[in-house]
């Protein structure tokens, strides 16, 4: 039975209509009241292969969950938050999350920097079973630090951009070179090159003021940067498939009704599924690009270079392993007969 307040008998029509008229405002304000909207951000542009998965993510979320769920993506670093610095943001609450390059998160765990261990996949079959295979490790390791994984991204393979052809072990110590994590930094640097491990804002800084003459980075990452300006040869080392790591803050996935949290992650496993799928084709158009701007693409690299940094390379896998945890080690060991 209706509440005697709601029966026309007890109520004139002026006040029914008004009743009526606050009533819908309170329901049609509702829904706007509980959307939700994520920051999230990545150091690439929005032509990079981590660009476009962010910007297609949000496309997706926005469509599943009708417009409950938004993203609101900054390119290019412009919230100067770097990969490395994302996990503490995404907590102190500038962000709700990103996509940040993995090597530069190994500092979390040893294993979110598997994917960068030089050599070790030479395949975009074996990058995608060795990620499927790390997959529960790398999600593991983010909850342990109150962030949930949405999707991964995996790069095309890294080679070296320099200023100069290189065609042996003994062009490396001229390399004033810029490594994208602690492991290739190491290892670059046991190759004898003055390598550093900077973020991409900084690297730019620096090859700019001429201080770098060299990039450990994939075409993708370097045509997105335009480094041809700088550094016009490219040598095709397979250094390693490295990925990208979207990630969200638990607390905010958490925060969200349990139909919403399954569009999201449906959206998510959409976005993996396209990053890997652009990922087939995506290093001969990188390639095209490099060459109409007038790169010098060396493919396949020496042997003599690609032999001088498999050596060196053989300390900084040896030292991870010490570090990672079976399961992770078991990854590599799996990798290696691949």
């Amino acid at each position: 039975m209706l509440p005697d307040l709601l029966l026309p008998m007890r109520f004139p029509a002026r006040g029914i209509r008004a009743f009526l008229a606050v009533a819908v405002l309170v329901l049609s304000a509702a829904p706007a009241m509980a959307q939700v909207n994520w920051r999230m951000t990545t150091e690439y542009p929005q032509s990079n292969i981590s660009g476009i998965g962010l910007a297609a993510f949000a496309d997706r979320v926005a469509a599943r969950t009708n417009g409950f769920v938004t993203v609101t993506n900054a390119f290019d670093n412009e919230l100067k938050i770097n990969s490395g610095e994302m996990p503490r943001a995404a907590l102190d609450g500038r962000i709700a999350g990103g996509d940040a390059f993995a090597g530069a998160l190994s500092g979390l765990d040893p294993v979110l920097g598997l994917s960068t261990l030089p050599f070790l996949v030479q395949s975009i079959e074996v990058a995608r079973a060795a990620n499927a295979r790390a997959r529960p490790l790398y999600e593991k390791a983010l909850a342990a630090r109150g962030l949930k994984l949405l999707y991964l991204t995996i790069w095309p393979a890294t080679g070296l951009w320099s200023d100069r052809a290189l065609s042996g072990a003994d062009d490396l110590p001229k390399l004033n070179l810029r490594a994208y994590d602690a492991n290739s930094s190491a290892v670059m640097r046991a190759a004898g090159t003055n390598a550093q491990f900077l973020p991409m804002d900084k690297a730019l800084a620096g090859l700019k003021e001429h201080q770098l003459n060299a990039f450990l980075t994939s075409g993708d990452g370097g045509a997105g940067r335009k480094l041809w300006d700088f550094l016009p040869h490219f040598t095709a080392i397979n250094y390693a498939m490295p990925i990208s790591i979207a990630f969200v803050r638990s607390e905010a996935f958490a925060g969200l009704p349990e139909p919403m949290q399954r569009e999201v992650l449906a959206a998510a496993a959409e976005t993996e599924q396209s990053q890997f799928a652009l990922l087939a084709h995506r290093t001969a158009e990188n390639y095209a690009r490099m060459r109409d701007n007038g790169v010098n693409i060396t493919e396949p690299a020496p042997p003599f270079l690609v032999a001088a940094l498999r050596s060196a390379a053989t300390g900084t896998i040896a030292a991870w392993e010490a570090q990672a945890s079976p399961d992770a080690a078991a990854i590599v060991e799996w990798a290696r007969q691949q």
